[in-house]
């Protein structure tokens, strides 16, 4: 089978192997698994990889090059309707030659790509949506025209399309999916945890405004101002990098605090081991992995209720749901570390639900979709 995949997210070159973000990598190794040729479309950087990056493993595979383009200003609009006409001819090649057809969304890449299905109505296809699929949800036109097209059964023909999250209202070819990180073998027993004092946070992801890590820091000094001794680990980088080390300084938090950039999951596992809380406050995700992981090993999320995340921790009784104001966040906090065995029970049943979604449930659903 030749698989074309169509995608927005940067790709690094080292030696004969091509890298790109770990964790979409490691999914993407396993819809590999089987396939004779693959084909990506997809952007590129003279960089190295770096450590949070791997590489592909698939029997053959190709890299067509394409730049990177946004439309935010009129500079950048005029340099995309340059390179527009290449992309789509890239992109129409690798779909022609192809078995499978599979886009990568949200982006503008595919967005491009979701457009081109359009002329490949007998293909086999399937889209990964791994953003934030809520019909409610604020969000970029060129995200809602993305979740248009896919939707719409008319365009988008012979295609499954993969969200997270299970939504009311939705076309036929609507397939409320997930994604996993440990395999049925990782299901080690949990660390017990007593919640004594001190308490220790967990921060993972990229340092930047939209998952808000400077609010995890002003929540978890809040509550150390309030009585509860408390370490907080950030696993991750980014630009918002030096205002947390400010914010360490300022309030003298050099022995609270600590920050750990990107990190291997095998450290990061290690992490959510010796840990009570993760804490995400972001403004939106997908999937959010960190909050599926934390609840793995028995870590409590604390998340805004954003995307599928709600259902995720089940409205409240697999993890806590904050609005990200400091004021009430801090002091519904206050009282769920008041009852130490309404935390127990409520580690327990998010670590039980997470480990419903396995790495080998994963390829089995994969298997079916190819």
């Amino acid at each position: 089978m030749k698989f074309a995949v169509i995608t927005q997210i940067e790709h690094f070159q080292k030696g004969e192997e091509y890298f790109s973000y770990g964790p979409y990598v490691r999914e993407m190794n396993l819809w590999f698994k089987g396939i004779d040729e693959v084909q990506v479309v997809g952007t590129f950087s003279s960089k190295n990889p770096g450590s949070i990056d791997l590489p592909y493993k698939a029997k053959y595979l190709q890299l067509i090059k394409v730049p990177s383009f946004d439309i935010t200003s009129l500079a950048q609009a005029g340099r995309a309707l340059l390179v527009l006409p290449g992309i789509v001819k890239e992109i129409y090649i690798a779909m022609s030659g192809a078995d499978h057809i599979h886009l990568r969304c949200p982006g503008n890449i595919g967005l491009l790509g979701a457009i081109v299905q359009i002329f490949f109505p007998r293909k086999k296809k399937t889209a990964k949506y791994a953003g934030n699929w809520d019909p409610k949800a604020m969000q970029p036109c060129s995200y809602k025209l993305q979740k248009w097209i896919l939707s719409n059964t008319f365009l988008t023909r012979n295609m499954q399309v993969l969200v997270y999250g299970a939504w009311p209202h939705q076309s036929q070819n609507i397939k409320p999916f997930f994604t996993a990180t440990y395999t049925e073998a990782d299901k080690a027993v949990l660390p017990q945890r007593k919640y004594d004092l001190p308490l220790r946070f967990l921060f993972v992801g990229g340092l930047v405004p939209g998952k808000r890590p400077l609010y995890v820091l002003e929540l978890v000094n809040e509550l150390i101002s309030k009585g509860f001794p408390s370490e907080l680990h950030f696993y991750g980088d980014g630009p918002q990098k030096g205002l947390l080390l400010d914010f360490i300084t300022e309030h003298h938090l050099e022995k609270s605090v600590f920050l750990h950039g990107n990190q291997s999951a095998a450290i990061v596992a290690e992490a959510y081991k010796k840990s009570h809380f993760l804490i995400l406050p972001s403004k939106s995700e997908g999937w959010p992995k960190a909050v599926a992981e934390a609840m793995w090993w028995g870590v409590i999320p604390i998340a805004t209720a954003i995307s599928c995340v709600p259902w995720m921790l089940d409205h409240g009784n697999r993890g806590i749901l904050i609005k990200a104001k400091l004021e009430s966040d801090a002091a519904q906090l206050e009282a769920f570390l008041k009852d130490k065995t309404g935390l127990k029970d409520m580690a327990q049943k998010a670590s039980a639900w997470s480990r419903n979604y396995t790495l080998d449930l994963f390829e089995a659903e994969l298997k079916k979709l190819l």
